[in-house]
């Protein structure tokens, strides 16, 4: 029986030296079918990294918000025959904030082998560069955009933090950016540590923990307009 392969994508720096060990491209050069987010990307994901065989020969299954369980049932086929199957997250890492854990989970209910690959997460990156606990976290993927329902959210993760210790992480839409560090700003106590890391790997990345009272005055000194960024809230 083959594997299934998990091969994360770089976050936004070009030189994947900075993002992937060439063990994964080693690998990435056995698989000949792929399960990606989305066609246009993977292909020049697999173009950029110097893939050897003809791109256009290669077998690709999508998986997204859109893609039923039923749908998946045969995207394995391959791993049954023998082969290496690959599943390239469009960013960072797979099944992190990312729709491969639907095949994974089958993948294991399968008994298949599944490879976790070494790669980039902006998640662990902006927490190890935070200062805030690393001992205890979690992610929250998107708040509401509604404000007052964003706002109230906001309290609650805030209430979790300081009440227990640990990491508050979340994202958001890259154009609403601006709008929740002043959310951030405006709802938590002035003392609430906030961190916001931005352009991870990227020759412009900004990582800044400070206190809910300072970012009142700092954030109209950054901004994160389009720009990916994680937010974490701490104490």
């Amino acid at each position: 029986m083959g594997r299934l392969i998990l091969f994360p994508v770089p976050i936004g720096a070009d030189d994947l030296n900075v993002s992937l060990p060439a063990y994964n491209l080693t690998l990435l050069a056995g698989c000949r079918t792929f399960i990606v987010e989305e066609l246009r990307t993977a292909r020049r994901f697999l173009k950029h990294a110097g893939y050897p065989h003809p791109i256009d020969d290669t077998t690709f299954f999508l998986l997204n918000e859109h893609t039923s369980p039923e749908e998946i049932i045969h995207y394995l086929d391959a791993v049954e025959r023998g082969e290496d199957v690959g599943l390239l997250s469009e960013a960072g890492l797979p099944c992190v904030a990312d729709p491969g854990a639907l095949v994974t989970r089958m993948a294991q209910s399968k008994g298949m082998e599944v490879v976790p690959l070494i790669g980039p997460s902006s998640l662990m990156l902006a927490l190890m560069a935070s200062g805030l606990n690393g001992q205890q976290f979690a992610f929250n993927g998107y708040l509401p955009v509604d404000k007052a329902r964003r706002a109230a959210a906001i309290r609650n993760l805030e209430a979790t933090a300081r009440k227990s210790g640990q990491t508050q992480l979340f994202i958001e839409a890259p154009y609403r950016n601006n709008q929740m560090l002043q959310s951030l700003a405006e709802t938590c106590h002035p003392d609430t540590l906030i961190c916001v890391a931005c352009d991870l790997t990227l020759a412009t990345q900004t990582i800044r923990t400070l206190p809910a009272g300072k970012w009142r005055h700092e954030r109209e000194k950054i901004n994160l307009h389009k720009r990916n960024t994680v937010f974490l809230i701490g104490c």
